[in-house]
């Protein structure tokens, strides 16, 4: 079952990675490039710090990352090769990319200051066994920080959320990539996600401290994080 949907995943991302950087625009209005900066403030990132982009996509965290503070040494993986390959033609430095599984990857324990990652942990078949990865190859002290979606409190504005995510959503990617239904996963995958607050406390099981979160975008968006201990 977790091989079925690891694949469909892989699919899904393969087919959209051409159009993946406009729909992401189109989608937050253009709020995801600000999401990500606070990202990569939040990592807190040195001199010389070893940072690991994880589920990079196209490369925009890592691109961040280096333009916040271009002497960070960044690694950025993910399990897509179509992602990855349109990354490789954007515009910007040379950027060093590495194939990953997030549930096994493929560095040695304590090898980064920070593990950042957009929209990657809604993706993956076993949320506590990718944060165990992460915590694995992050150096003592080192901080994890997670921009994703999260499931909102209903309000007043749930009607508007649930046209926006199953009605504009999938039609816009339909026009600009003829891909329905894989804009149909994003949504869906969004509703059968972990809560902010529930996620928050995964990240403490897995052994993090000075967890916490943010939410934005009418509490559709979280940013996460938290530390390994010292």
């Amino acid at each position: 079952m977790q091989n079925d949907r690891a694949r469909y995943v892989w699919d899904v991302f393969e087919r959209i990675a051409p159009r993946y950087d406009l729909m992401n625009r189109l989608m937050t209005g253009g709020q995801d490039q600000a999401w990500r900066r606070e990202v990569i403030r939040r990592a807190r990132l040195s001199g010389g710090a070893r940072l690991l982009d994880l589920g990079a996509g196209t490369g925009d965290l890592g691109r961040e990352a280096l333009r916040q503070a271009p002497e960070v040494s960044a690694t950025l993986a993910d399990f897509s090769t179509g992602m990855m390959a349109t990354g490789k033609t954007r515009p910007g430095p040379a950027l060093d990319w590495s194939a990953a599984d997030a549930l096994n990857l493929p560095f040695a324990d304590r090898t980064f200051d920070a593990v950042v990652s957009g929209f990657l942990l809604r993706n993956v078949t076993d949320v506590p066994r990718a944060l165990a990865e992460q915590q694995r190859v992050l150096k003592p002290g080192g901080r994890m920080v997670a921009l994703d979606t999260t499931r909102p409190a209903r309000s007043a504005l749930t009607p508007l959320i649930w046209t926006h995510m199953h009605l504009v959503i999938p039609t816009l990617g339909w026009l600009l990539t003829g891909q329905r239904d894989a804009y149909r996963y994003l949504p869906n995958s969004t509703e059968s996600f972990l809560r902010a607050e529930e996620l928050a406390v995964r990240m403490i099981m897995a052994g993090f401290c000075k967890v916490g979160f943010r939410r934005l975008n009418f509490g559709t968006i979280a940013i996460h994080w938290g530390e390994k201990e010292a």
